[in-house]
This record gives C-alpha cells, sequence and structure tokens, in this order.
C-alpha cells in the first residue's frame, strides 16, 4: 500500500507538471516559430513570462547573449542550459521506475511467506482443506497487488517518459530555431 501511495504520488505530480511545461513548449515554440527576425524586445517579454519554465531558459540564454554571433558558440550556450535542466524535468521518475521494479518482488515475497503459513497448516494433525486454500488465496492477493502496482506504474512511467522526451525535443527545437534567427 505504501509504494502504491508514493506511485500515486509521483504518477499525480509529475502528470500535472509536465503537461504543464509541454503546453509552455508549444508557446514558445510557436512564439519563435513564426518570428522571421527575431523581436527581441517580444522574445524578452516572452522569457519573462516562462522564466520559471526549462525552455524560458533557453529562451533567457539566447537573450543573454546578444554579443555571440558564432552560431555553433550560440548553440554550445544553449545546450549547456537544455542539459541543466533535464534532472529537473524529469525529477522523481527513478523513483517511479523503482517502484515498478520493487511491487512485484514485494508481491512474490508476500506470495511465499503465505505459502510457507499453508505449509505450516498443512503440518497440523487436525487440517482443514479449507486452511491450507486459504493460506494460499491469501498468498496470491500478495501477488496481484505486487502486479497491479508494477502495471500501473508501468504504465505511467512510460508515458512519462514519453512527455519528457517530448520536452527535450521542444528545446531543442527551440535552440535551433533561436540560432538560426540570432545569428
Amino acid at each position: 500500500v505504501f509504494i502504491l501511495l508514493v506511485g500515486l504520488t509521483i504518477i499525480i505530480d509529475r502528470t500535472w507538471y509536465l503537461a504543464k511545461i509541454v503546453r509552455q513548449g508549444e508557446l514558445i515554440a510557436g512564439t519563435v516559430l513564426e518570428m522571421e527576425d527575431v523581436d527581441r524586445d517580444a522574445l524578452m517579454d516572452l522569457a519573462v513570462r516562462t522564466a520559471k519554465y526549462p525552455q524560458g531558459a533557453v529562451l533567457e540564454v539566447a537573450l543573454k547573449s546578444p554579443d555571440v554571433k558564432d552560431p555553433v558558440r550560440l548553440a554550445d550556450l544553449i545546450e549547456e542550459t537544455i542539459l541543466l535542466q533535464a534532472p529537473r524535468i524529469d525529477r522523481s521518475l527513478w523513483l517511479l521506475d523503482t517502484i515498478v521494479t520493487l511491487g512485484p518482488l514485494l508481491g512474490l515475497l508476500g506470495t511465499i511467506v503465505g505459502i510457507f503459513e499453508a505449509f505450516k497448516v498443512l503440518g497440523a494433525a487436525d487440517t482443514a482443506p479449507t486452511k491450507v486454500t486459504g493460506g494460499v488465496a491469501e498468498a496470491l492477493i500478495a501477488t496481484a497487488a505486487g502486479l497491479f502496482v508494477a502495471i500501473l506504474g508501468l504504465v505511467f512511467f512510460n508515458g512519462l517518459n514519453n512527455r519528457v522526451r517530448l520536452i527535450m525535443h521542444q528545446m531543442e527545437a527551440i535552440k535551433v530555431m533561436l540560432v538560426n534567427r540570432l545569428t
């Protein structure tokens, strides 16, 4: 139950956060794409409004480097910022990945303990068959619970990883658009 609650907390938090970042990335990329020549004032306004988002950090670097005319140097400066933003984007996903792996293992452990209890009952003198089957059924509930946690976590982990890739792609696309328009 504990790892299910931790997993659900991460799933809700990251789903909400990453969806918000994707929407902002679409807004930024769309705005920059519409500019044939960069309007620094409009870009500065956009950077101020989106400063708390990773894509906004990409805009800030481009705007803070007006003297850089070499496209390779500008791309490297922006790439550095993208790499620094990456841990912020995929924060806590490692924990969800661990929960996906841990769920079935804890379920298996519960199953083994339940089977031991069922065999203890078999060793007793006046054993009713329902006592044995009840212990086995209880053991299988642990396996089912572990698999449920893992399946739920895996589906969301893959979906969240896909959003992280989308955000990283957005930042790379914004980088290329800015380099093409600023140099």
